[in-house]
């Protein structure tokens, strides 16, 4: 992965210790490279799929598999520095170095008697579970549900079904079980976008309407409205690691999809040793950078930010996947591709743009 931000590598802060609040600046910032990368994802695939001969369920489990590969190492790294940083501060009695924690020494730096210091919160074995389980499954669903839609009824009618639910379902669930309240500008917002991605998913032409993709796509923005709203959840009282998070969430799927991937066809074919290279690069892109990186971002700006908020910010996929689709892939520039561009641009900077207030009380968890 590139940055993270300290929210998910900082070596303080384990599976058992929730990092510090995040600003709602930072969060945005989290979400919108998050929405980028994952724009990012849908030129790789198409590439993929023209050279590789792999279907989208063996993608995802790569993309899940690469991604808990990497975060991983980057837990190990961390882990192992965790515990140099413990090696340094090892406690020892009647020596009053500096650092060390000794009795009846008043030295600087040394803990001693009497002394307040601010107690760690530790995130509860059931919260953890809860948000491990949540997350992986909520993942599983989203994902494979899209790809199946894709699949039977075509990629513009699941596009729109799916992430133009999305935005419904969490704003009616964040409603719901949060207390968040969405306000005017954050109806003008969700109205906005859902058009955008209507300009921009159905512009020229859409696709064949199938009643079973359609409830695929409605069971794909379920997936996505339920990891959206437990990560917020479970981030209003500090939230939890958002690599270790993502890395069991990664776990989860990768086991999940691996069954239903081997029975697609696992393995990439390709003509010649640089066409397998491609796609064996585009593979560790796709893991990388819009599943290991974005997902990370997304958790720990989803634990932060209002939940419509973060369902509109993250409408930056398509049009991210828009403009490569047009810069790599030489697609058209249409006028339906730049009308829903600017809507949902528009709508994205509205959502940003939004005072982040606390949620109501009057639902309480």
């Amino acid at each position: 992965m590139v940055s993270t931000g300290p929210s998910a590598l900082s070596p303080a802060h384990g599976a058992e210790h929730p990092a510090p609040a995040l600003s709602a600046r930072r969060s945005l910032i989290y979400l919108v490279i998050a929405g980028f990368a994952w724009g990012t994802a849908g030129a790789a695939a198409s590439l993929v799929f023209a050279s590789g001969d792999l279907g989208p369920l063996a993608l995802s489990f790569w993309r899940c598999a690469g991604g808990l590969l990497l975060l991983g190492a980057v837990l190990a790294l961390r882990d192992a520095r965790t515990r140099g940083s413990g090696a340094k501060g090892t406690r020892t009695r009647g020596s009053g170095t500096k650092g060390t924690r000794t009795r009846g020494s008043r030295a600087k730096g040394t803990r001693t008697r009497g002394t307040r210091h601010p107690r760690t919160a530790v995130e509860p074995r059931s919260r953890r579970l809860a948000r491990t389980l949540g997350t992986g499954i909520g993942l599983t669903v989203f994902q494979s549900a899209y790809f199946a839609a894709v699949e039977a009824t075509g990629l513009a009618v699941a596009t729109v079904v799916t992430l133009g639910t999305g935005p419904v379902l969490i704003a009616l669930g964040a409603r719901l079980t949060l207390g968040e309240r969405l306000g005017g500008g954050g109806l003008l917002a969700v109205g906005g976008a859902l058009a955008g991605l209507g300009v921009l998913a159905l512009g020229d032409g859409g696709g064949t309407v199938r009643p079973a993709g359609v409830v695929l796509a409605l069971l794909s923005a379920s997936g996505y409205a339920a990891i959206t709203l437990l990560a917020r959840w479970l981030g209003r009282d500090g939230g939890g690691d958002a690599l270790a998070t993502t890395a069991w969430a990664f776990a989860i799927g990768a086991a999940a999809l691996l069954p239903m991937a081997a029975a697609e066809g696992l393995l990439p074919s390709a003509r010649d040793t640089e066409e397998l290279l491609r796609v064996v690069s585009l593979l560790v892109y796709v893991a990388a950078v819009p599943t290991a990186l974005a997902y990370v971002l997304y958790f720990a700006g989803a634990a932060v930010v209002r939940a419509a908020t973060v369902s509109v910010v993250m409408l930056l996929e398509p049009v991210s996947a828009a403009l490569f689709a047009v810069t790599l892939l030489d697609e058209r520039l249409t006028l339906p591709t730049v009308a829903g561009s600017a809507l949902l641009l528009a709508a994205v900077l509205l959502a940003v743009l939004l005072p982040q207030a606390p949620p109501s009380r009057e639902n309480p968890r």
